[in-house]
């Protein structure tokens, strides 16, 4: 019971840093499944499995506040689920000795990519224009098999490539992007249910983890709005960063000082983007205090000019005057 109270918290936690970054679901709800010996192919398959239920939930609430661009989402979906389909067969085909370390590698080069996204500042102009199936369709394939091969990483790979095209909201990137992942996350369920069968679901890790998903869901969809997606990433970057590091020293059988010189080197890394991210977004914010204040300070002068209206009251043609048509006295 306390084991599924954990992983009903994780399940929690990973939807709201999923709402919050649209991404990362997979990546921490598999990363801790790898961590307590779960097997590859079943962690994976049993957090595809939870997120046919967390996803519909989060599609849902974006789609209620307005997050949600159904065009990219129908574009993306279709071509994410093919992809996931055959990752989830590949994955279902490789022994668990190979696959583990081959799972943590696709993790740790996700989180570094994310420790990498956000430690630099996270680009927010807007440009004109819409994004042409031939882009969705075959990012919505390679997501989609990473997804199912990786235990994660749907939204780590379509979630920036949206946000650099520079063409949505990212409060709409990440809406349509955890929209689209209910059909990826049950096309790569339906992958592992014919390789693996019904025994490669953990029924009570699914459960454990709908719950606290649903649980998060809504308010995730709210938290998009103000939270600071730049710590946030940062953050949960180097938590991966540092989980999937230890299967892969494991595998390499790398003993002796160059085991925590590596955990050290990593957890400076981590910190260093930490550090980055928090400039960024100082950055970010003083930038935008900069952009609004002109709009305010003119509101001042525009008054002033009224003045000389009223002094030149002398100027104006009196009643009478105007009448007859008599010029105006000088």
């Amino acid at each position: 019971m306390r084991k599924l109270l954990v992983l009903a918290l994780v399940g929690l936690v990973a939807q709201l840093i999923d709402g919050s970054l649209g991404m990362a679901y997979g990546l921490t709800s598999s990363t801790l499944l790898l961590v307590v010996g779960v097997a590859p192919a079943a962690a994976s398959a049993s957090v595809h499995l939870a997120e046919i239920g967390t996803t519909l939930a989060a599609g849902v609430a974006h789609w209620r506040f307005g997050n949600v661009d159904w065009r990219v989402v129908t574009r993306i979906a279709l071509p994410g689920a093919i992809g996931a389909f055959a990752g989830a067969t590949l994955l279902s085909s490789i022994s668990t000795e190979s696959a583990a370390p081959w799972m943590a590698a696709i993790l740790f080069t996700l989180g570094a990519y994310l420790l990498l996204r956000f430690a630099r500042p996270l680009s927010t102009g807007r440009v004109g224009g819409r994004l042409r199936g031939r882009f969705l369709g075959p990012l919505g394939l390679v997501a989609g098999f990473v997804d199912a091969t990786g235990g994660g990483g749907w939204g780590p790979v379509a979630t920036p490539a949206l946000l650099v095209s520079g063409r949505m909201e990212p409060r709409k990137v990440i809406g349509s992007v955890d929209t689209a992942e209910f059909v990826v996350a049950g096309a790569a369920s339906v992958g592992f249910l014919i390789g693996l069968g019904t025994e490669g679901f953990l029924l009570p890790t699914v459960v454990a983890l709908l719950i606290g998903g649903l649980i998060a869901a809504p308010l995730a969809a709210w938290l998009v709005r103000i939270v600071p997606a730049q710590l946030l990433g940062a953050a949960v970057g180097g938590v991966i960063v540092l989980t999937n590091a230890r299967t892969l020293i494991r595998s390499a059988e790398l003993d002796g000082p160059l085991r925590p010189t590596l955990y050290a080197l990593l957890a400076a890394a981590w910190l260093t983007a930490l550090v980055f991210a928090v400039r960024a977004l100082r950055r970010a914010r003083r930038a935008r205090a900069t952009v609004a204040a002109p709009t305010v300070a003119p509101a001042a002068p525009s008054v002033a000019p009224a003045a000389p209206a009223v002094a030149s009251a002398a100027d104006v043609v009196p009643a009478d005057l105007a009448t007859t048509g008599t010029p105006s006295p000088r």
